[in-house]
C-alpha cells in the first residue's frame, strides 16, 4: 500500500472520520484481496501496527539524539546509535516484534514502548477491566485466546491485576474531607480461603460530601465470625484519622451497638436507622398472606408529614399487629429513637439519608461479581475486585459516585440545622 493509495486527511473534523473510515475499508479490501487476516501473526493490521511503533522508536531517537540517522551534524556530537536490541511485546492484536534502538551513551529512554514493559496498556486496560467484571484468571486467558487471539498465562494476568495493589493502597488512605453530610455504612459477605473457606464480612462506607458528591470512602475486609460493632468502631476511627473530624448524619442497619460506635466516633452525629433494613427485617415475621397490609401501614409511617403524625400512625399500626407478631413491633421500639430523626427533614433530604440503597447497589455490584468464583484464594484477591468495582465508571448508566440530585435544596436545609457546624467547609 502506497501513500497514494491511502486517502487524504482533512484539516476538518467531519472529513477526517470520513477519510479514517475510507481508510479502514481500504486496509479490509486489501487484507481480503491478499488473502491475509487483519490481526495475529502475519496480519495486516498487525504489520501496521509494527511499522507505527517501530517509527515511534526511531523518532525518539533522532529527538533524543538531536539528528536524523546518517546526519553529518551527528559527527562529533558526543553520542550515536549503537544498533538495537529485539523486543517482543503484546497487544490486543496479538504479539509483535520490534528491534528497540540503542545509543552508546546507554541514556535512550523510549516513550512508544518503554523499558521492561512487554504488554502495551491495552491490554492491561481489557484484562483489569475484565477481572472487575468478576472473570477468573482462566476465564480472562480463554477470552484473550477467542477474541485476540493472543496467548497469555494465567501468572501473566494475574501480575497484571498486581499493578492495582498500590493504587488500591493509596485510595484506602487518601485524606478526607473534614466534614461530610451524611455517612451511608453497611457490610456483605464474601467467602475467602486461608487455611479454610470462611465467611468474611466487608464493610462500606459511602460518603455525600458538602458539595452533594458521593464518594466511596473504604472498604475493609473483616474477619470471619460476621459484622460487629467492633469492628465497625476500628474502621470508623481509621475514617476519622484520615481527616474525617464531623458526620452529621450516619445511616446504618440495626445492628446492635453500631449507634454506640458511631457516637464514639462523631459524638454530634445523627444516627439514622436504614428504613429499608427496618421494613425488610420486619418482614421476616410475618407470613406472606399479611405481608401487603403490613407493608402499607409501614409506608405510612415512615413517609408521615411529621414525627408525631408518625408515633400516632405506629400505635395503630402496633395494635393492629402486635398480638400476632409481637417480635417485629418489639424491634420497631426497640429502634425508634434512631427510626424518626429523617422525619425532621423536607422530602429532599429524607431520600439521602433515610436508606442505604447507595450502599445496597454497590453490595449489588459486589454479588455479580464475586458470582462466578465461589470464593477467593487470599484477601488480596477479594481486596482487588472490590476496590476496582467500587472505582468503576460506568458509561450511560448510574454510577454510585456523582452529584446528588436537587442538592442545592439539601444544603439549605443542612445550614438550617447545622449552621455553625458547616458555614466553615461550605464551597
Amino acid at each position: 500500500m502506497t501513500d497514494q493509495d491511502m486517502p487524504a486527511v482533512s484539516a476538518d473534523e467531519a472529513a477526517g472520520e470520513a477519510a479514517m473510515q475510507d481508510w479502514a475499508e481500504l486496509l479490509v479490501e486489501r487484507a481480503r484481496a491478499d488473502g491475509v487476516d487483519l490481526t495475529g501473526d502475519g496480519g495486516l493490521l498487525t504489520g501496521l501496527v509494527r511499522q507505527v511503533l517501530q517509527t515511534g522508536l526511531e523518532v525518539e531517537m533522532a529527538d533524543h539524539l538531536g539528528y536524523e540517522r546518517h546526519a553529518p551534524e551527528g559527527r562529533g556530537s558526543g553520542n550515536s546509535r549503537n544498533g538495537s536490541s529485539p523486543k517482543r511485546v503484546t497487544t490486543e492484536i496479538g504479539e509483535i516484534d520490534l528491534r528497540v534502538p540503542r545509543d552508546r551513551a546507554g541514556t535512550f529512554e523510549p516513550v512508544t514502548v518503554p523499558k521492561h514493559r512487554r504488554r502495551l496498556d491495552g491490554l492491561s486496560g481489557n484484562v483489569i477491566s475484565l477481572y472487575a467484571k468478576g472473570l477468573t484468571t482462566g476465564e480472562i486467558q480463554a477470552h484473550l485466546a477467542e477474541i485476540y487471539d493472543t496467548s497469555v498465562s494465567r501468572e501473566t494476568i494475574s501480575k497484571i491485576t498486581d499493578e492495582i495493589v498500590s493504587d488500591m493502597a493509596v485510595w484506602q488512605n487518601r485524606p478526607l474531607d473534614a466534614v461530610y453530610a451524611v455517612l451511608l455504612i453497611d457490610a456483605i459477605v464474601v467467602k475467602v480461603r486461608d487455611s479454610q473457606v470462611a465467611n468474611r464480612p466487608v464493610y462500606v462506607a459511602i460518603g455525600v460530601d458538602l458539595q452533594g458528591e458521593r464518594d466511596v470512602l473504604g472498604l475493609w475486609l473483616g474477619p470471619s465470625g460476621g459484622e460487629g460493632a467492633k469492628q465497625w468502631a476500628a474502621m470508623l476511627g481509621e475514617l476519622r484519622n484520615r481527616g474525617l473530624a464531623d458526620a452529621l448524619i450516619v445511616c446504618c442497619d440495626g445492628l446492635k451497638g453500631l449507634p454506640d460506635s458511631i457516637r464514639a466516633t462523631w459524638p454530634d452525629a445523627v444516627v439514622q436507622t436504614c428504613v429499608v433494613h427496618m421494613v425488610r427485617n420486619s418482614l421476616r415475621y410475618a407470613s406472606k398472606t399479611h405481608r401487603g397490609p403490613i407493608t402499607r401501614s409501614m409506608r405510612e409511617i415512615y413517609t408521615a408529614p411529621t414525627v408525631g403524625a408518625a408515633e400516632a400512625l405506629f400505635e395503630a399500626f402496633a395494635e393492629d399487629w402486635e398480638d400476632t407478631y409481637p417480635a417485629m413491633i418489639r424491634a420497631w421500639r426497640n429502634s425508634w429513637t434512631e427510626f424518626t430523626p429523617f422525619l425532621e427533614f423536607p422530602a429532599e433530604l429524607r431520600r439521602v439519608v433515610y436508606t442505604t440503597n447507595a450502599v445496597e447497589s454497590l453490595n449489588a455490584r459486589f454479588r455479580r461479581a464475586v458470582r462466578h468464583r465461589g470464593h477467593f484464594p487470599n484477601e488480596q484477591a477479594a481486596m482487588k475486585i472490590l476496590y476496582l468495582v467500587a472505582t468503576a465508571k460506568r458509561k450511560n448508566r448510574s454510577n454510585l459516585t456523582g452529584k446528588t440530585n436537587g442538592w442545592k435544596a439539601i444544603l439549605n436545609t443542612l445550614t438550617v440545622h447545622y449552621g455553625d457546624r458547616i458555614a466553615d467547609h461550605i464551597k
